[in-house]
């Protein structure tokens, strides 16, 4: 068991890995600020800069869920679960860009691969598998972008494996903050997600 301050390091550490927000960063080096337009994930900054722009900032905040959850691993295993739910909250609410971030699903994914891979590479291929599906079926009646719909099916999915296969807590830590995020943006319907 990690002591309270070894736990309160890998929290504020991951916090702080997960506030360094890509799409804000790339657009502010584009001379504008993508949260004016958009929500700064992959999504918003491919639908404002293009799909090679979307895709790196896609990889970016996949990675540093993944550097996030990678220190806990190496330093404090047992404070796995605390670096999921602080790279994600830091993702979602940002330090350095007055708390308005992103849904926080790429920094989750790399956060839950590197948290319990078992249990996280089934769950990316059938959430993958659904977005077709989505697009086809009830994205032209929920007129709802198929990332934070298909991130909602994944939950469920993720809870089923992490229960097979371990990782749980990592999961659930992760998922409370982007079913919070994503409700809040329910409440602002003037960006899409």
């Amino acid at each position: 068991m990690s002591s309270l301050p070894v736990s309160a390091a890998v929290l504020l550490g991951s916090y702080l890995i997960g506030s360094l927000v890509m799409g804000v960063l790339y657009s502010r080096l584009r001379g504008t600020d993508i949260r004016d337009k958009d929500l700064p994930g992959a999504s918003g900054t491919f639908r404002q800069y293009g799909a090679a722009a979307g895709a790196t900032v896609m990889v970016l905040d996949f990675v540093k869920g993944m550097v996030a959850v990678g220190l806990a691993r190496y330093f404090a295993p047992d404070a796995m679960w605390l670096a999921v739910f602080g790279v994600v909250l830091g993702h979602c609410y940002p330090v350095y860009f007055r708390f308005n971030g992103g849904a926080g699903v790429a920094p989750f994914g790399g956060a839950f691969l590197v948290a319990s891979p078992i249990a996280a590479i089934p769950t990316y291929v059938l959430a993958l598998a659904l977005i077709p599906v989505y697009k086809r079926t009830l994205q032209p009646r929920l007129k709802m972008n198929a990332v934070p719909a298909v991130s909602v099916a994944m939950l469920p999915i993720g809870i089923v494996f992490s229960l097979l296969f371990g990782g749980l807590v990592s999961f659930l830590a992760g998922g409370v903050v982007m079913v919070l995020r994503g409700l809040q943006m329910l409440r602002s319907p003037e960006r899409e997600a």
